[in-house]
């Protein structure tokens, strides 16, 4: 839906000036380019010219020489080994077994690439002499392979390295004469190129040698074809690349912008997947986005409209910040983030001035910063008036650009263009909070989002459920407000929303209005009831808040987000002591039914405020706090509910958790301070 409106706002602006050309006749007028375009012909043809330039890079390869001195080390070895070969019948050697033998081993060095080739007569030579001269000639052969493979050899040096070699086993005086011949052929056979072409460093210097060419460009504004010239091949092709031949009217600058549709919709995928929220809550952050982004789209094309009637760049008006304070509000930052950046393209798209057909870029920056100052500026913690603070640092930002903007540019204006371009500067800024404040609540009614705002209104202790809670159980009261004091500091130490955490604090033990005198932080100067009572009946009361509560909140139509928190605040922990009392005189009772419903903490929130109600409860009992037993105390805790799997459903870290353990131990600490013992006076 998101692609479709935007496709269907940007379809008419995204189309340049298109012209009615026929090859080799008489253009009518002269027409320019309306765009700065590559020419890819032109552009390729210089790159390959000077790549065909490029001479090869060589490597030199040490381990050639190691490999060649072992095929001349194995080769002897086989003539050794043919050598051994016995004679079926008697003492002496049979010829033709040491033959068979040698032709058999030297198999894979006649069929290797440059081919060992030795004769019969050749092979019977070596195998005539002593094992001792054989190391000799195998010695010798080695060490003249050596001192020519130490040296770089190319492929076209190999013809005159070898014969060199060839000449020096001539004239050695380690190799017999009898088999010179086939000394010559394994020193030949011996010296292959030790220096390889790099294939991967002569690419790179190709590409390197390909990008230093500068691209061939038709220019904006450039003259392509006067009025009168007879449109040639080459005019013709120029005016394709410029998509201006009336062929390209139907498809090109669609398909554009159908890619930059796909782009945004793809993006957008990706931020709402992100979302910690259910399907419905995505949903419904989809739907906010779609309704954002039409009420802007609808905005810019009413400045397009009527844009032609002005010979000034009207759409420095544009509310700059409106989408992304509505987002930011409404969904989260990363989802204004980008709705921010969308309406700023879509902007250089449809806000066109001049020659530019494919993006107005100042137009685009001036939306882009003037939104991003207003989501970093938003806190948790802001209302109306801190909207209209963050409208007057908009237009303070939308004045700074377009004084950037009437600096940087070539033209000359006159003091009433000034004053205008400021001017709608500073409107563009104060209408961004002014529109935002007003369409908020439609949004809030209408999605029933959970804003800032909203949880600022909740936050109010005038509320009648705070006030329930109160008058009623002031108990819980203080219990709850300790609980999002930890919970709202470890929240933001994680990155978390504390606000929501805060606020969801407040209300989390609303269940216990029920019955208030079964809890204990209620039980003032009264007896304990549940001395008098069965575990099992205890166990039913205790369990029953969490489930209560929820459905308390529900009736006073309050946020998901709230709910959620007053029916997983205690997952599906133990409740430990009703338990154990009840195994005393049931050992086989089971577990489960001592266990709370859940379900278990979906979001980080809700899992700190999970630990933040068992610390404090366990805190408040303890003797004498101090720094130290609070610390194991918060460990113990953390690592119950670890191993008891509570936080298996959310996606909270372990790194995470061991910053809240830290905040908590500090906000604890904080609260149950030592007191300084003064000393006593003497007299």
């Amino acid at each position: 839906m998101t692609g479709l409106i935007l496709y269907g706002f940007l379809v008419d602006p995204i189309r340049g000036n298109t012209y009615d050309i026929n090859l080799f006749q008489l253009s009518s007028e002269t027409i320019r380019s309306e765009k700065t375009v590559e020419d890819p012909i032109k552009t390729e043809l210089e790159r390959d010219r000077l790549a065909e330039e490029v001479a090869p890079s060589y490597q030199f390869v040490d381990e050639i020489a190691d490999n060649q001195t072992a095929v001349i080390e194995s080769l002897f070895g086989y003539l050794v080994d043919a050598k051994a070969v016995p004679e079926e019948e008697g003492d002496e050697r049979s010829s033709e077994a040491m033959m068979a033998q040698l032709r058999e081993d030297l198999r894979l060095m006649e069929t290797s690439e440059n081919g060992l080739r030795l004769t019969d007569e050749m092979l019977d030579a070596l195998l005539s002499l002593s094992d001792n001269r054989l190391v000799d000639v195998q010695e010798e052969l080695e060490r003249l392979l050596e001192s020519y493979l130490e040296e770089p050899i190319r492929v076209e040096g190999v013809a005159r390295i070898r014969t060199e070699i060839e000449q020096d086993i001539r004239r050695s005086e380690q190799i017999p004469d009898n088999v010179v011949l086939a000394a010559v052929t394994i020193g030949r056979f011996g010296i292959i190129p030790t220096e390889q072409v790099n294939e991967e460093l002569t690419a790179g210097q190709i590409e390197q040698v390909r990008n230093s060419v500068e691209p061939t460009r038709i220019l904006q504004g450039q003259v392509l074809v006067q009025e009168g010239q007879v449109v040639d091949r080459e005019v013709y092709r120029q005016l394709e690349l410029a998509g201006m031949t009336e062929e390209q009217r139907n498809y090109k600058p669609l398909l554009g912008l159908l890619i930059f549709v796909v782009i945004a919709m793809g993006l957008m995928m990706g931020v709402v997947s992100r979302s910690q929220k259910d399907d419905r809550g995505k949903i419904t952050e989809v739907m906010v986005m779609i309704v954002v982004i039409a009420i802007a789209l609808a905005l810019m094309k009413l400045i397009y409209a009527v844009s032609d009637n002005f010979e000034l760049v009207i759409a420095f008006i544009f509310p700059t910040a409106l989408a992304g304070m509505l987002i930011r509000l409404l969904v989260n930052e990363r989802a204004a983030v980008y709705v921010t950046i969308l309406i700023s393209a879509a902007a250089g798209i449809m806000l066109q001035s001049g020659y530019s057909s494919s993006l107005q870029v100042d137009v685009a920056l001036y939306i882009l910063l003037g939104g991003l100052t207003a989501i970093y500026l938003i806190d948790r913690d802001g209302g109306h008036g801190r909207l209209m603070q963050i409208s007057l640092a908009v237009a303070g930002v939308n004045a700074l650009f377009v004084a950037f903007y009437l600096l940087i540019g070539q033209t000359q204006y006159s003091w009433s263009e000034i004053g205008f371009y400021f001017t709608a500067a500073i409107v563009s800024g104060l209408m961004s909070g002014a529109l935002a404040i007003g369409m908020l609540p439609f949004f809030e009614s209408a999605f029933g989002m959970l804003s800032t705002m909203r949880l600022i209104e909740l936050s109010n202790p005038n509320h009648p459920l705070l006030k329930k809670i109160l008058m009623e159980t002031p108990g819980t009261y203080h219990h709850s407000l300790m609980v999002a004091n930890l919970a709202d500091a470890s929240c933001e130490a994680i990155g978390a929303n504390g606000l929501l955490a805060r606020v969801g604090c407040y209300y989390h033990d609303i269940g216990k209005t029920k019955q208030p005198q079964f809890f204990i932080e209620n039980q003032v100067n009264i007896e304990n009831p549940h001395d008098r009572l069965p575990p099992e009946k205890s166990r039913d009361i205790i369990l029953a808040h969490g489930a209560q509560g929820a459905e308390m909140l529900r009736k006073y139509k309050m946020p998901k987000e709230i709910v959620d928190v007053a029916a997983q605040h205690h997952g599906t922990s133990l409740l430990k002591f009703f338990y154990y009392k009840a195994k005393e005189t049931d050992p086989d009772i089971k577990e489960e039914s001592f266990r709370y419903a859940g379900p278990k903490p979906q979001t980080k929130e809700i899992a700190i405020v999970c630990i933040a109600d068992s610390l404090e409860a366990a805190v408040r009992s303890m003797k004498e706090p101090t720094s130290e037993k609070i610390k194991k105390l918060v460990d113990a805790i953390v690592e119950d509910k670890l191993k008891d799997g509570q936080f298996e459903e959310c996606d909270i870290s372990l790194k995470e958790l061991k910053k809240v353990k830290a905040v908590m131990c500090e906000t604890l600490n904080g609260i149950f301070h030592s007191r300084i013992e003064y000393p006593k006076e003497t007299n």
